[in-house]
């Protein structure tokens, strides 16, 4: 506002010193004309000023009010905001002053259980001092009764809890030691037969060796050859060992391996038939011949499926099932075992109301992984475990093959049938090279081993000789004997007999009492 009036005086400035000089220069006759136009500069001048004045008046007045009306809202917000506040602090204090009186009254309380305690602890020193007197009175009743002193009874005790503490560490020592025994036992024979399994040892001539008839003994000079070269090259192509001895018009093979004493079997008889015996003809018969019992192995593997019924096989599983034919476990033939094994699997599954299909396939494919290469370790059944899940067999195939010997947890019933199975195809009598005379005996010897040691009443050998079951007389043979009669029954077992496996040792001990209502 101030600016705008000190333009005005300086326009009214301005416009006289120009008058002035305009009268100076053209005369009298000019400054009344100039006077004119000066006076006329100077009332619009006076009218432009009021106008400006006004509007910045209402400017001014508009731009307050906004400001007053931006200030009453901004003081109206801080108002609730503080009465907001002040309403939490009255809420604050009324909870804080809630919590001062149960603070009070707590404190009042405890003082309270403090009296209350130290009335107590007074009272319980005193039923000490009380008991004290009362055991000091009844140890010296006792030693007058007892006619000993408290050092010669606590030597007793002592020595009595010492006889008691020896006699309960023998008998867990005891415990131990048959527990490590087992264990150790256990662990052993799975390697031992993990390793029989997967090196097909020495076990019996009939399954280590074939024999091949031959017309004369002149024929056994040709298959030998000019400084035993043929011999040298049908060994070499065959892996098997040729023996030939003085056995009148024979020849016999030797090797673990059935298939590849299959395949000598047959290339020695076609080359005897057919008279050509030299080394590029060896090799030529041997190479036919393998390649003929591979089609062989794939024809019994899709047979033995056609036998059981079951579909949808891969068919590198197929020719896995074929090589079966020429494997044995015990004596005996795995083909035949598995098949038996998937029978009776799928006849218990299909009791129990399970797939019938799949726990056949189980049953035939758990013991699928004594098939697989021997330079590949490892338990047979996780063999066959990871060969059926490479090539996506069901997973309840699967795991059944993988924990029939309970390498793996059992995932589903149909495993423990095929470990049922499996138990009961090799546990028959003569399922394993063993004769009936022989397997009597067996059970007969263990029963009359059981039957020497004093105390037995009856002795009864089931699971096909695998268990032993020692009924005692209670009279006798007390609990604790019990225990060791059964340790020292299995180690003259294992000392004294000859058994496939391992024999459990099941001692029974019942107490009967029979009275008669008359």
């Amino acid at each position: 506002m101030i600016e705008l009036v000190i333009g005005v005086i300086l326009s009214l400035a301005f416009g006289f010193f120009t008058g002035w000089l305009i009268n100076n220069k053209l005369g009298n006759s000019s400054l009344v004309r100039a006077k004119e136009s000066s006076k006329k500069i100077i009332e619009d001048a006076e009218k432009d000023a009021k106008n400006i004045k006004k509007e910045k008046l209402l400017e001014v007045k508009d731009e307050w009010f906004k400001k007053k009306q931006e200030f009453d809202v901004d003081i109206n917000a801080k108002k609730q905001k503080l009465a907001s506040f002040e309403k939490k602090l009255e809420q604050r204090e009324e909870g804080i002053e809630k919590k001062y009186d149960l603070i009070l009254q707590k404190e009042k309380d405890i003082k309270q259980l403090e009296k209350d305690l130290t009335t107590k602890n007074q009272q319980l020193l005193n039923k000490e001092k009380q008991l004290d007197n009362v055991l000091i009175e009844q140890n010296q009743r006792l030693e007058k009764i007892a006619s000993m002193t408290e050092e010669d009874a606590k030597k007793m005790l002592m020595e009595n809890m010492y006889n008691k503490a020896r006699s309960d560490a023998s008998a867990q020592l005891q415990k131990i030691r048959e527990e490590a025994k087992i264990e150790a036992k256990k662990i052993a024979q799975k390697v031992v037969v993990n390793a029989i399994q997967r090196t097909a040892v020495d076990h019996s001539v009939e399954t280590t060796v074939s024999v091949v008839q031959i017309q004369n003994d002149e024929m056994k000079g040709r298959i030998i050859g000019r400084e035993g070269r043929n011999i040298r090259a049908f060994e070499a192509a065959t892996g098997v060992d040729v023996i030939v001895d003085d056995t009148p018009e024979a020849v016999i093979l030797s090797a673990f391996d059935q298939f590849r004493r299959e395949v000598a079997r047959i290339s020695l008889e076609r080359l005897i038939q057919d008279g050509r015996i030299h080394p590029a003809r060896i090799e030529e018969v041997v190479q036919k011949v393998q390649s003929e019992l591979e089609e062989e192995i794939i024809r019994d593997g899709e047979n033995a499926l056609i036998q059981l019924g079951i579909h949808g096989v891969h068919p590198e599983l197929i020719k896995h099932i074929g090589r079966m034919k020429y494997r044995s476990s015990y004596g005996q033939n795995l083909l035949q075992h598995s098949i038996e094994v998937a029978y009776l699997t799928g006849f218990m599954a299909s009791e129990l109301g399970f797939d019938q299909n799949i726990a056949k396939k189980a049953g035939l494919m758990h013991d699928i992984g004594k098939t697989v290469d021997k330079s590949i370790e490892g338990p047979h059944a996780l063999l066959g475990y990871d060969l059926a899940k490479k090539f996506k067999e069901h997973p309840i195939v699967v795991n059944a093959i993988g924990s029939h010997h309970e390498d793996i947890e059992m995932e589903h019933p149909i495993a423990a049938l095929v470990q049922a199975a499996d138990a009961i195809s090799g546990a028959r009598p003569g399922a394993r090279r063993e004769p009936l005379e022989s397997y009597v005996k067996r059970l007969e010897n263990l029963e009359t081993l059981a039957q020497s040691f004093e105390g037995v009443a009856k002795t009864y050998a089931i699971q096909a000789g695998r268990e032993i079951r020692v009924v005692v007389e209670p009279d006798k043979v007390d609990d604790d004997f019990s225990n060791q009669l059964a340790f020292d029954i299995a180690q003259k077992i294992e000392s004294e007999m000859e058994y496939p496996g391992q024999i459990k040792v099941m001692v029974i001990r019942e107490v009967r009492k029979v009275a008669y209502a008359k």
